[in-house]
């Protein structure tokens, strides 16, 4: 069993490593000259990814050499302490290319497979987000200390403002239908998201979101902070889990309702 100092000192160290992978993505934000490139999948990739991931992944190898490491631009380096870090350098490149400031950065940690901790971090506005199971959510912007996070209070989905990170992705998987019946029973939704729609969510700005497709460095830092911040986060199935290929975060009072309609849309 992971031990509570193991976690916090992997916490505090997410926490650092996300700050410094941040500043060197804002190196390269609203850069005309940045070179994208498209990988097997024909998502796009940036030297900002590349380099952010790699400097997390040599902090690593440093200061937790037994620790394993996947990442969306470097693969999965193996491991014997059963601590697995898990990162997305850049939650968001389409909207990093564009100059879009929502993008984030997310360090997640698990530990046998249970998504321990997490830290979500957004470069261009300073805001951070991160959670350790038993320790609460925290939300902290630029400086200032950091206060706790909670989720929103809403009951009712026609009162909800809800988020997704990109429309097209309900088209992708067969279920439009799903979006246009969530868009039409709330009072709000946008596509603020990626990285940056979880946070709202976990400071209780926006009461829910919803990925038709997450990759598990999109989701493993993601589901400690929610639930920590009073949430759920599950998969369309309801499982909670960050492994399923798709995710809800919501503030707990609506996630039954958001699934029903996900499930029978």
């Amino acid at each position: 069993m992971a031990s509570v100092s193991d976690i916090q000192r992997r916490l505090q160290f997410a926490i650092e490593a996300a700050r410094a992978a941040g500043e060197i993505t804002l190196r390269y934000f609203s850069n005309r000259d940045l070179l994208v490139e498209r990988k097997a999948d024909a998502s796009p990739v940036t030297r900002a990814d590349r380099e952010a991931e790699f400097y997390i992944r040599e902090r690593i190898l440093q200061t937790f050499p037994e620790d394993a490491v996947i990442g969306e631009e470097w693969g999965d380096t193996g491991g014997r302490s059963g601590f697995r870090w898990i990162i997305d350098p850049i939650d968001g490149t389409k909207s990093f290319i564009h100059g879009v400031p929502l993008y984030a950065t997310l360090i997640g940690v698990e530990y046998e497979g249970t998504a321990l901790l997490g830290v979500d971090r957004i470069p261009a506005t300073g805001e951070c987000v991160y959670a350790a199971r038993g320790s609460g959510a925290w939300y902290q912007r630029g400086d200032n200390p950091p206060e706790p996070a909670r989720v929103s209070t809403c009951r009712s989905l026609a009162e909800a403002a809800w988020v997704t990170s990109e429309v097209a992705n309900f088209t992708k998987i067969g279920r439009r239908d799903a979006y246009h019946r969530l868009e039409e029973v709330t009072r709000l939704s946008r596509t603020w998201g990626d990285g940056y729609g979880y946070l709202l969510v976990a400071t209780g700005r926006i009461d829910f979101m919803v990925d038709p497709l997450m990759e598990i460095w999109d989701a493993a830092a993601i589901q400690p902070i929610i639930e920590e911040a009073g949430g759920k986060f599950t998969d369309w199935a309801g499982q909670p889990t960050f492994t399923s290929g798709n995710g809800v975060g919501s503030n707990g009072w609506l996630h039954e309702e958001i699934l029903r309609i996900l499930q029978t849309a």
